[in-house]
């Protein structure tokens, strides 16, 4: 994939996703909640790609430090939508990843945006550690 710059950093990350009948709550659009796993299927798809076992790493893991999501309209089934990863910022232990849900036929409707930071630890002794230079190589 071409990166791009936008306003909120190079996009480094999209993914087309289609919306299911499942996803919808009881008035009748896609709940708040599937917004943000849209964005974590996003974020893990992203991380594979660029650290091997990243999910299974005994000396380094992400965790989710904080996020914020702007909802900008509701999402009705059904529909594909496109989420796409900025990087906003890389710091030592930590990088803040720029986040879009758009819809994939249209991609100037914005259904969400905002952004999350996110920490890699240790997991032995949960204290912050390098970030993997796969994320890093992957913002640059």
């Amino acid at each position: 994939m071409n990166a791009s710059a936008t306003a909120d950093g190079p996009l480094v990350f999209e993914l087309r996703m289609p919306l299911r009948w499942g996803d919808h709550d009881a008035l009748d659009h896609v709940n708040n909640t599937m917004y943000l796993r849209y964005l974590e299927e996003a974020r893990v798809r992203w991380f594979a790609e660029h650290i091997p076992n990243w999910d299974r790493a005994d000396d380094a893991s992400p965790l989710m430090a904080a996020i914020h999501a702007n909802y900008r309209r509701p999402l009705q089934w059904p529909a594909d939508i496109l989420v796409q990863l900025f990087c906003v910022r890389l710091g030592n232990s930590s990088l803040t990843i720029g986040h879009r849900i758009v819809d994939a036929s249209d991609p100037s409707i914005l259904y969400l945006d905002g952004n999350v930071v996110m920490v890699w630890i240790n997991p032995a002794n949960g204290k912050p550690t390098a970030l993997p230079e796969g994320i890093r190589t992957a913002c640059a």
